[in-house]
């Protein structure tokens, strides 16, 4: 298919409503999970909420590249946003701890699948020379959603019930699928489904090619994966009754500067806009484990967010341009299994360091502030 498309057109705009409800439909959840599973008996477990959901999004990675490279973006996107539809629906039907851990490690097909097709798509239907613009316009949708649905799942908590809960996150799936039935396919040379494309080597899992943001990814997003699963209990401890409060804050400023952030990476480079994203991330999380208070943590979010709006479309960017076009759902899935990786070990040693005991809390943060730095100076060391 020829790029020959601008950037603002009728396709692009229904892409990103769909990232947008596909993301606030299994965020909503987030920063009430911590207290559902309490509500179960386990609240020890609190760690797997997050890195149960991404272990099987990075372990689907490979399978959703694959499928997006052969069969075609839009049945991978719809799949993810089915398995949404579905764990919303049997969230209340599986009322006890193995069955909600069940539920979160199958919940994370969702994000292994559609948002692998969802960058492909984007990279299809946009100009080169527009695609950290691009990336940054769907990205904002998508954090838009990372924020709503924190803010719009804790409300639904305060006045009705986790079921109720539950199903909202499920109709407003349902509502993405919607959308992405809409789309035109952009994959010329489909194939039909067979078991047999679900087989791979291990030269389907990797792309080296997309190694060096790939790393990058998997450094940055370490620190998401914490803020995930301590931010709520954080949030409690300081006394903020609203525990999306701050990813409202942090997604907010993360809009404000993706549009601007992916044009200066189409002009001045890639490395140069993740190194100074990198240098940001740094600084916020430094700020929110120094600062006791609630003041400290949204200041800290604000930075926060600036960091992730410059280093997400520039990291996509780079990955697609490192991609060959018959290979790119495999170099996507490889940036994503990095992102995943990221997010559940992050998830996952926080949530073993912290122990509810909430003083080690700002130390969990200091450790993520370490790995942004690594990611700078790894970057330092290689040439132009």
């Amino acid at each position: 298919m020829k790029n020959e498309h601008a950037v603002y057109n009728l396709r692009f705009a229904m892409l990103c409503a769909s990232s947008l409800l596909f993301s606030t439909s299994y965020n909503m959840l987030i920063p009430e999970l911590p207290s559902y599973l309490s509500s179960l008996g386990e609240s020890k477990h609190i760690g797997l909420i997050i890195a149960l959901f991404t272990l099987t999004a990075g372990l689907s990675r490979p399978f959703s590249g694959i499928l997006t490279d052969k069969i075609g973006r839009k049945p991978v996107m719809i799949f993810g946003a089915i398995v949404c539809v579905i764990c919303g629906l049997f969230y209340p039907i599986l009322g006890t701890v193995s069955g909600f851990l069940l539920l979160r490690l199958i919940h994370g097909f969702s994000t292994g699948f559609s948002p692998t097709a969802i960058v492909a798509y984007v990279a299809d239907i946009v100009p080169k020379k527009h695609w950290g613009e691009a990336f940054g316009i769907q990205g904002l949708c998508f954090s838009t959603g990372l924020a709503l649905g924190p803010a719009i799942g804790s409300t639904i908590k305060l006045y009705y019930s986790f079921d109720f809960l539950f199903h909202c996150s499920s109709l407003i799936a349902f509502l993405s699928i919607i959308f992405f039935l809409r789309l035109k396919e952009t994959l010329t040379k489909k194939q039909r489904f067979e078991l047999k494309l679900l087989r791979i080597s291990k030269n389907d899992i990797i792309s080296l090619e997309v190694l060096t943001p790939a790393i990058i990814t998997f450094l940055s997003y370490s620190a998401f994966g914490m803020i995930l699963t301590l931010i709520p209990d954080w949030s409690d401890h300081l006394g903020i009754t609203n525990k999306g409060t701050f990813f409202i804050v942090f997604t907010i400023s993360s809009l404000a500067i993706r549009f601007v952030a992916g044009k200066v990476s189409d002009k001045k480079g890639r490395k140069v806009v993740v190194m100074a994203g990198l240098s940001i991330l740094f600084l916020s999380l430094v700020i929110m484990g120094y600062f006791d208070s609630p003041n400290g943590l949204l200041a800290g979010g604000v930075i926060y967010g600036l960091s992730m709006g410059i280093l997400s479309p520039a990291l996509n960017a780079w990955t697609v341009d490192l991609s060959s076009q018959e290979q790119r759902g495999k170099g996507v899935a490889t940036m994503f299994i990095a992102l995943e990786a990221g997010i559940g070990l992050g998830a996952l040693f926080s949530g073993w360091y912290y122990g509810n005991f909430i003083e080690n809390i700002p130390m969990a943060m200091f450790g993520c502030a370490g790995l942004a730095l690594i990611g700078f100076l790894f970057l330092l060391s290689k040439p132009k």
